[in-house]
């Protein structure tokens, strides 16, 4: 995904659109990053980029690029997000000393840079040091390093567990003086907790508070950290910029919004959701704060279009960063395998993503049409491969051991991994990627074939419900996101969206002669799940009690079956994996 830039790039205009491009102006001349007296305005450059966990020269090579047009665009600063040199998050890499190493040799080449006068960086970085391995961000000016700083509040919960590869910051040390300015550097969870680091940063002297983050997307995050932000400016009176990085890593799914609060508590500005972007921003010296008087208000999405189009880059990246030419799917027919398509054209191109039906005898005639005609809206290239030779061999072939005719759950789930068999087959032929389809109120309760329908590299729906869904495909149908590269106009077909879903496993099936309807199903384990709610406060909702104790009871004892899906987007607080964590042997139910 290519960078906006939300300053100029002379002599040719901004790339990205979307913003007027800010001036370039003269920049004042510093002797060794240092000014004699106090500056009256700071132009601070915040790059909101997407970097590769693990590439360090990869990183360092997109730091310096963005560097030299900030320079250009006359920036004094900037500003780079957490463990930016690492990629974030690192996890156990941070282990080897030969990749901390590497990280340290890249910020050493990078201060270097910052001798020919232009301007100055900070960066987040992991730094081994006599206090242990930390989190943190180093200030280059002047061809050299001049401040380092620690992360001290470490994050160990959900999706974070920094406890385990990181030491905290042994103090809360004071502001670092950056060309006559005195920025308060804490690092993402740093605000977030009750340590009072910023209120002590502001007493010992701090004028701006500078934020690198790695902070991942759930629904409704952007309002929550502006509201986390707006709490450490009331309690300083200190203007605060929050810089957040883009992209997706594995599961995780980074939306950027980089922002900025006045000291009045006001929004000084806000970039763009789930785009890579810098932004020149400029502030000013006023008599009792600093204020940006110049930046970018973009849109941020909300509901449905930001779940869709976390889902599309998570989708994205993880086939890009990890190197695969394009991805397979199996297209049923049904709504979960046409949004996983449609996804997987927009974030990919339609020349990238190869459709197969695989029909059987309880293949309808409907589900047929409804699978060509979505591939033909998305413009895909679009396989039949029939699985019934392949299922009755198995059958014949297990007829003697079963002593009779194969039937029920066996027989459903061989059809089920029969086409399982049949993607894998094409993903080690064309080495295709296979896309899992699979959304999250089957993942929730076990209604999925393990080596069938939930074979596959990655799942871009694996976090959200079922009529999360239907949702986020009629929003689909009616909208292009940004950044797509898929069509407009219904990519969906509308029998697709109205039609009962099936397995279409058994004659006449409907996914409702298995499970509650899936309103009633997807409140009862958004209860369970992200609520942690007991049976008695569900139940209190309205629904009926034994349905409650069935799905809870399906709940735990489908653990094993998710330890073994594909990662997928995290869209929710509480994803399948990082977020929740269950013992597969597990006899606890609420009964009381």
């Amino acid at each position: 995904m290519r960078s906006r830039r939300i300053f100029p790039r002379p002599p040719a205009p901004c790339k990205g659109g979307g913003y007027d491009a800010i001036a370039a102006r003269p920049r004042p001349r510093y002797t060794h990053g240092m000014t004699s007296t106090a500056p009256d305005s700071l132009r601070i450059a915040v790059a909101q980029l997407n970097p590769t966990v693990g590439d360090v020269a990869g990183n360092l090579a997109l730091a310096r690029k963005v560097r030299a047009e900030a320079a250009q665009a006359g920036a004094d600063l900037v500003l780079f997000t957490e463990l930016f040199v690492a990629g974030y998050p690192p996890e156990d890499l941070v282990l080897k000393p030969a990749f901390v190493t590497a990280c340290e040799r890249a910020v050493e080449e990078l201060a270097a840079d910052t001798a020919d006068g232009g301007p100055g960086i900070v960066i987040g970085t992991p730094l081994r040091r006599e206090s242990g391995l930390h989190n943190s961000v180093v200030v280059l000016d002047g061809g050299r390093q001049i401040a380092e700083r620690y992360k001290i509040d470490l994050p160990n919960y959900g999706e974070f567990d920094e406890k385990r590869v990181f030491q905290a910051g042994p103090d809360i040390p004071g502001p670092v003086n950056f060309r006559g300015v005195r920025l308060g550097l804490p690092i993402c969870e740093d605000i977030w907790g009750d340590l009072g680091i910023c209120e002590t940063l502001a007493e010992s002297g701090a004028e701006i508070l500078l934020v690198p983050n790695g902070s991942p997307y759930y629904r409704g995050k952007v309002d929550v950290r502006q509201q986390v932000a707006i709490r450490q400016v009331i309690e300083t009176d200190l203007p605060l910029v929050y810089a957040n990085q883009v992209g997706g890593q594995d599961e995780l799914v980074f939306d950027g919004a980089s922002f900025a609060i006045q000291s009045d508590r006001s929004l000084a500005f806000q970039m763009p959701q789930f785009e890579a972007a810098v932004a020149l921003t400029v502030w000013k010296r006023g008599e009792e704060s600093w204020r940006c008087v110049e930046g970018p208000f973009a849109g941020v999405p909300e509901k449905e279009e930001a779940d869709y189009r976390a889902c599309m880059l998570g989708l994205r990246d993880y086939v890009d960063k990890n190197g695969f030419r394009d991805v397979v799917l199996g297209l049923s027919g049904g709504i979960d395998s046409a949004i996983c398509a449609a996804l997987a054209v927009d974030a990919l191109g339609a020349d990238r993503v190869r459709c197969v039906m695989m029909p059987y005898r309880y293949t309808s005639p409907e589900s047929l049409k409804d699978a060509e005609d979505c591939a033909q809206a998305l413009g895909v290239r679009y396989d039949v491969v029939p699985i019934f030779q392949p299922v009755e061999g198995f059958f014949s072939a297990l007829a003697p051991m079963f002593q009779g005719e194969v039937e029920g759950v066996t027989a459903e789930n061989l059809q089920s991994r029969a086409r399982g068999t049949v993607l894998m087959a094409i993903s080690n032929r064309f080495g295709s990627m296979v896309v899992t389809t699979g959304n999250k109120s089957e993942m929730s309760v076990g209604y999925a074939t393990l080596y069938g329908d939930m074979n596959g590299g990655f799942n871009p729906i694996k976090d959200l419900y079922k009529m999360q869904v239907y949702a986020v495909s009629r929003w689909r149908n009616e909208n292009v996101p940004a950044g797509a590269l898929g069509p407009g106009g219904v990519v969906i077909p509308q029998n697709i969206l109205d039609k009962a879903p099936s397995a279409e496993l058994r004659p006449d099936q409907t996914d409702q002669d298995s499970l509650p309807p899936y309103p009633v199903l997807d409140d009862i384990l958004e209860c369970l799940v992200e609520g942690e709610m007991g049976v008695d406060a569900i139940v209190a909702r309205g629904h009926d009690r034994d349905t409650v104790h069935r799905v809870e009871h399906l709940l735990y004892i489908a653990e094993y079956k998710r330890r073994q899906a594909a990662p997928g987007v995290k869209i929710t607080k509480k994803n399948f994996g990082r977020d929740r964590r269950y013992p597969i042997t597990n006899r606890f139910r609420d009964r009381a």
